[in-house]
């Protein structure tokens, strides 16, 4: 029987990607609270939500996305293992600086940037007069 009841490949796969990411059991700290949501009288009865941390880094995830414990343990540990990819690979870091790089686009601009966006439209608009037709002294 499996621990986390999934198949044995997927299990195995799982402790390969730990292995590969250099995660052991003892970094994780593993608490259960009970579930909210869908399930019924079940997860209200039964502890199955998993809180699981990783404790060198602080990363922490809970998932009640099933109704067996067992399940949403295996579930946590492979979102976690998801994040630390993540994290390592510097995605996070790249998508931060891209919600960074939106808001200061959003940002309010200052007076002193205000008028100066101010003084380059009257420039402009002062060469567009020139643009005109030229007056003789026939017309």
């Amino acid at each position: 029987m499996s621990l986390f009841g999934v198949s044995p490949e997927k299990e195995r796969e799982l402790r390969e990607r730990m292995a590969s990411l250099g995660v052991t059991e003892d970094d994780l700290r593993e608490t259960f609270t009970r579930s909210s949501g869908p399930g019924g009288q079940k997860v209200n009865k039964t502890s199955s939500c998993v809180h699981l941390v990783h404790t060198p880094t602080g990363l922490a995830v809970k998932c009640s996305r099933e109704r067996s414990q067992a399940l949403n343990r295996f579930l946590a540990r492979r979102i976690l293992l998801e994040r630390l990819q993540r994290l390592r690979d510097g995605i996070t870091r790249a998508r931060r600086m891209e919600a960074e790089k939106i808001r200061r686009r959003k940002r309010r601009r200052s007076r002193r940037a205000k008028e100066k966006v101010l003084a380059m439209k009257h420039a402009q608009a002062e060469k567009k007069a020139l643009r005109g037709r030229v007056k003789g002294d026939d017309e």
